[in-house]
């Protein structure tokens, strides 16, 4: 009787241990929440279960991608790919960066739109510091064949989960337990301010960390587990300073969390960290290896409260039979939500899909980015839905469509005098084509400009642009400079005018190159001193110069930043015929001297441009860069020394040697090349030492300031350039602090502190 009472009890027992359920609770916590990882992956390597997990924001992901079927080692991977560092940060990968789509280089900072509410326009600020494009695809990616498989209940999963969101209109929590499961951990993770909140079921819901950071009694509530082992990486906001606003702001933002397990039902591990920010992804390893070692610290308690048992090789078994019934991610149908307009959903669509029946993953990443690229389109989130019928998903876009008014703000802030102030304007309107009327305008000591004109896009198998833009652009070289100014002939100021209208023909070469045939009339006026003795109110020498000019060109452009890029090439050939008319007139100086007199000459020549600028990255740290130019025509020389130096191209391949002129770096013949290294301090601070090599084929000489020659071949003609100093990349330009290397006569050193771009207006050719 007895035995029979002891074998009872031990098949009950045995029963009891073999039912018993854990639950996994993962903080919140930014970059900390990468120890979620080290968690994990202790609890497998000792065989503890893992029979349900939920998480917020960061603990949202990582458990996400648990309950989908991913491997601790493969998270790992994840977190340390390129692919991680782009849809963490909004940069879009070389590969898919659409230049044909880019818009003309300006100085801008920040684009506001301008909405019309209730009769009265008002500027509409962004929402969001890290663009959502990436993320939303990335999204879509990994998680719609787990939806398909899951049917979009997240109890079906390779272990059942939920996550906690923010509704920002009640300011309460969502717990999301079923739907897209993309969708439901972006929403978890969309901190204020960095990330754009989405809609999901009606509500506009944001970061859960606001509201529960923490979601151990909703583990409780929901999975009823027999013991929760619960992760913290976080705290609640401290007690800020009076003077400290972002504590304010988070203390206002995010709600206090108890950071507790109800008593008697479950393990609670701690994991604390010093200088990990919020988005410190790139220290997963040393977060990693901390969430490990505390939960082997504590192993031995969580094993006397656990007793069940699951061999990892049970687990992974069981995770590749549910990765492998997943079906792939291929599309059939597309439809463009948002968008009343036949025409234009018309165009998106086609723009995704063209004639193919059906299309993978990889084809509509491409043809996405390319789309997100459009300047008429404001956002783009895609939805894919498995259609059980065929076979297929089908892919449903979300679109927002760009406000029709968009204003710009920027310039350059430098210790120097090419300060100046941008504003931009452009106005956006889409049917079956794509129109952009487009107009700014520059204010400065030494630059000023304006420009207006539009573009047409036709989308189409083989898309193409056309455009046409007036600028009237102006330079004026002060004598601040002057110890670059023409060696030491010019004792004042040099003012150059360039205006044009140009018409342009476009059509895409692949992903990150355009065909461009370009036609233009221009009427360039250069206003000088030939002489050095002269009075204040004498007036300027001046030569003009009426042309018609016509270019077919290939450029190619992947750079990640406009202004000391890192990463990308930048490539271009052309070649331009430009037919025109220099008209001489001389000042009163000049006139009084009875040196030079009136004087036109017509001028008919060919010139062949060619450019190669290329970054290569060694090792995360470091990157070098390849520059090479060349330009050739066969014009003939102008009137007198200082026009043809001024007609002849520049070599200026730094920020800083745009903003001068000197001879030693101008002709109309000539090859160049440059070397740059770059030490990348993170992905936004960089030190830079760059040096270049400027060789004309045929230099321009003079003995007096007036008369030009010209010089054989001469290697002693060879001039060197350089640059080296630190420039950090914020989300609105460049700051630069450099100092700067010209070959010339006397002064050859500048140092030059600088925020923004040193970026002009088209000329024409």
């Amino acid at each position: 009787m007895k035995q029979l009472l002891f074998v009872c009890l031990s098949v009950l027992l045995s029963h009891v241990l073999s039912a018993q359920k854990v639950a996994l609770v993962l903080s919140g916590g930014g970059a900390k929440g990468l120890a979620h990882i080290g968690l994990i992956r202790a609890l497998e390597e000792n065989n503890i279960p893992i029979d349900y997990v939920c998480g917020t924001s960061m603990g949202a992901i990582v458990a996400g991608l648990y309950a989908a079927g991913y491997s601790p080692d493969q998270m790992e991977e994840l977190f340390k790919s390129e692919k991680f560092k782009f849809w963490s940060t909004g940069k879009i990968q070389e590969e898919y960066r659409y230049y044909f789509n880019k818009p003309e280089e300006s100085s801008e900072w920040l684009s506001f739109d301008l909405q019309k509410k209730d009769d009265k326009f008002k500027l509409q600020l962004p929402t969001n510091i890290i663009p959502e494009e990436q993320m939303d695809f990335a999204f879509m990616e990994m998680f719609s064949s787990t939806n398909a498989l899951c049917n979009y209940d997240f109890n079906q999963l390779f272990v059942p989960f939920f996550c906690i969101a923010t509704d920002v209109y009640n300011n309460k929590e969502v717990q999301l337990s079923s739907g897209d499961l993309g969708e439901a951990i972006r929403a978890s993770m969309t901190f204020p301010f960095y990330f754009k909140p989405i809609e999901i079921d009606g509500a506009l819901v944001f970061d859960g960390g606001l509201v529960n950071n923490f979601p151990a009694q909703n583990a409780m509530n929901t999975f009823k587990p027999d013991i929760i082992i619960g992760h913290k990486v976080a705290n609640n906001a401290s007690k800020p300073d009076e003077d400290d606003l972002m504590a304010q702001l988070e203390n206002l933002m995010m709600q206090k969390t108890d950071y507790q397990i109800p008593p008697g039902k479950g393990i609670l591990i701690e994991s604390s960290f010093s200088n990990v920010g919020l988005l410190d992804f790139d220290q997963i390893d040393t977060i990693e290896a901390i969430g490990y070692k505390n939960t082997r610290q504590l192993m031995d308690s969580i094993k006397s409260r656990i007793h069940r048992r699951v061999p990892l090789g049970e687990i992974q078994e069981k995770r590749e039979t549910f990765n492998r019934h997943k079906p792939v991610l291929e599309f059939q149908n597309v439809q463009a939500e948002g968008i009343d307009d036949g025409l234009q959903r018309k165009y998106i669509i086609q723009s995704i899909k063209h004639r193919d029946r059906t299309f993978s993953s990889d084809q509509l990443r491409e043809n996405y980015f390319k789309l997100v690229s459009d300047p008429q389109i404001k956002s783009i989130r895609p939805i894919a839905i498995y259609n059980r019928k065929n076979g297929y998903f089908d892919l449903h876009l979300k679109v927002k469509q760009q406000t029709p008014l968009e204003i710009n703000f920027g310039g350059n802030i430098s210790t120097k005098a090419n300060n100046q102030g941008y504003l931009g304007m452009n106005y956006r309107y889409f049917k079956n084509r794509a129109y952009t009327l487009s107009s700014n305008i520059y204010l400065g000591r030494f630059y000023n400009s304006v420009k207006i004109g539009g573009r047409v896009d036709f989308p189409s198998n083989l898309p193409v642009y056309l455009s046409t833009f007036l600028t009237f652009n102006r330079w004026n070289y002060y004598s601040n400079n002057a110890k670059f100014f023409f060696q030491d002939a010019m004792p004042a100021t040099c003012i150059t005018e360039d205006n044009n209208l140009r018409f342009e023909l476009g059509v895409p070469v692949g992903t990150r190159a355009k065909l461009t045939f370009n036609s233009a009339l221009t009427n360039r006026k250069n206003s000088y001193y030939l002489l050095t003795d002269i009075q204040e109110d004498d007036s300027q020498d001046q030569t003009a110069f009426r042309t018609f000019s016509s270019t077919i060109s290939l450029d190619e452009n992947t750079f990640n930043y406009k202004q000391f890029p890192t990463e990308g090439v930048c490539a271009y050939a052309g070649l331009s015929f430009i037919a025109g008319e220099e008209n001489y007139s001389p000042g009163t100086a000049t006139r009084e001297a009875e040196m030079l007199n009136d004087q036109t000459h017509n001028h008919r020549y060919w010139q062949f441009r060619g450019l190669y600028d290329n970054y290569f990255k060694l090792s995360q740290q470091l990157s070098i860069g390849l520059y090479g130019e060349a330009t050739y025509n066969n014009k003939k020389l102008f009137t007198n020394y200082q026009s043809t130096i001024l007609s002849a191209r520049a070599f200026s391949p730094t920020p800083f040697s745009k903003t001068l002129i000197s001879p030693n770096f101008r002709a109309n013949k000539f090859t160049a090349g440059g070397l740059k290294t770059i030490v990348n301090f993170n992905d936004q601070f960089q030190f830079r030492l760059e040096g270049y090599a400027f060789m004309p084929f045929r230099k321009m000489t003079t003995e007096d300031g007036m008369q030009v020659g010209i010089q054989k071949f001469d290697s002693s003609n060879l001039a060197i350039m350089g640059l080296g100093g630190l420039v950090y990349q914020t989300n609105f330009g460049p700051v630069s602090l450099t100092a700067n290397y010209l070959e010339n006569k006397n002064t050859r050193w500048f140092l030059v502190f600088s925020f923004g771009y040193v970026l002009f207006n088209k000329s024409a050719y």
